[in-house]
């Protein structure tokens, strides 16, 4: 589930692992079906979520045989899909349960433009999750973490894998959460929605309505307060900051780079600690004596993810993941999904914990 953080690896092998991993995270990742020799762009690199999205009746082409995948997404054509969305939903429903009281009418998009967050927001509304996100939200900022208006929205939509981690090599395709939405990014979540059916709502409010956080400090505040506001960044190998400081195509960030934006970019005393950019040269950089159990995690702590146990050395190949936690049973990461939020008492961050480190 996780995305591999080392930087040794050639681009090539770091590609295909990308692609692989991103599918094993979120679950419903529709692997563009272009092929490889052909270049992919913001119009065609999800072209079999648009054929799937177009025969379903959600989304239409805006001329015959081109669907125009770069074009912005509109409030209208949003609407119409959410429209469709729902009654299809609707009909698998009264299939299953008999007739029942028609679902309520899907918000409609007022805004002269969809920004991702807009859309992931209606949609996570249309799928019966608004209360669950509120939930999320109300937490994070009363435990004084200051989150971002879609904090919660967004811990939703990409816990259930709604967007696509475009590989090394693509990040110039990657949208910021102010970004407008593209048809083709659209069409990928749409699509998405449609494969997973049901049961993935359920599993997403059955844990989300369990996002609970601790009383802290002023330094784990301090720490946490930075972190939460990078939820919905997206995922881009070797990203330190929001921009393209560090010489890259796009702004956003790798796992550990995530870490290193939190403790070092920031300027932070505390990272002065942090010598190596790497998950691994983190994880190995302090004595065994001082790793942290997974039972014993506090906020604001490093986490170390990977084949590598409590005991062993750490290396490019046995830690290949990082994230921060924000309790002993939650952890905000940078992942397929970019920068979110996932349970770190169970799934693949507690199978695969290796241990923490405490920074403050």
């Amino acid at each position: 589930m996780a995305v591999h953080c080392t930087h040794s690896r050639p681009a090539s092998a770091r590609r295909a692992l990308l692609a692989a991993l991103c599918a094993v995270l979120a679950g419903t990742c529709l692997a563009p079906t272009v092929a490889a020799a052909r270049k992919l762009t913001a119009a065609n690199w999800d072209t079999a979520a648009q054929r799937v999205v177009v025969k379903a009746g959600l989304m239409s082409e805006l001329s015959p045989g081109d669907f125009n995948g770069a074009a912005r997404l509109t409030p209208q054509a949003e609407s119409q899909a959410l429209r469709a969305l729902t009654a299809r939903r609707e009909a698998t429903r009264q299939e299953s349960e008999g007739p029942t009281a028609p679902a309520p009418a899907p918000a409609v998009a007022s805004a002269s433009t969809v920004t991702l967050t807009r859309f992931d927001a209606l949609l996570v509304d249309q799928l019966g999750l608004a209360a669950t996100a509120a939930h999320v939200q109300q937490t994070a900022a009363a435990a004084g973490l200051k989150p971002p208006s879609y904090f919660g929205t967004e811990v939703v939509a990409r816990y259930l894998g709604l967007r696509y981690n475009h590989p090394a090599g693509e990040d110039s395709l990657e949208l910021y959460p102010s970004n407008t939405i593209t048809r083709a990014e659209a069409a990928h979540s749409f699509a998405a929605v449609l494969e997973q059916g049901t049961w993935a709502v359920e599993a997403a409010r059955e844990t989300l309505e369990g996002f609970s956080l601790p009383r802290y400090s002023s330094s784990q505040l301090a720490v946490l307060r930075i972190a939460v506001a990078k939820i919905g960044m997206p995922y881009v190998w070797g990203g330190t900051t929001d921009a393209t400081e560090d010489g890259l195509e796009h702004g956003g960030y790798d796992c550990s780079g995530f870490a290193w934006r939190v403790y070092k970019v920031s300027g932070f005393s505390w990272g002065t600690r942090i010598l190596g950019r790497t998950a691994a040269e983190q994880a190995g950089e302090i004595a065994k004596s001082a790793r942290v159990r997974l039972q014993d995690v506090q906020p604001a702590d490093l986490l170390f993810f990977g084949a590598a146990r409590f005991g062993s050395k750490a290396t490019e190949a046995s830690v290949i993941h990082e994230g921060i936690a924000l309790s002993s049973d939650w952890a905000i990461h940078s992942s397929g999904q970019g920068v979110y939020v996932l349970p770190l008492s169970s799934g693949w961050l507690a199978q695969q914990f290796s241990w923490a480190r405490r920074v403050l």
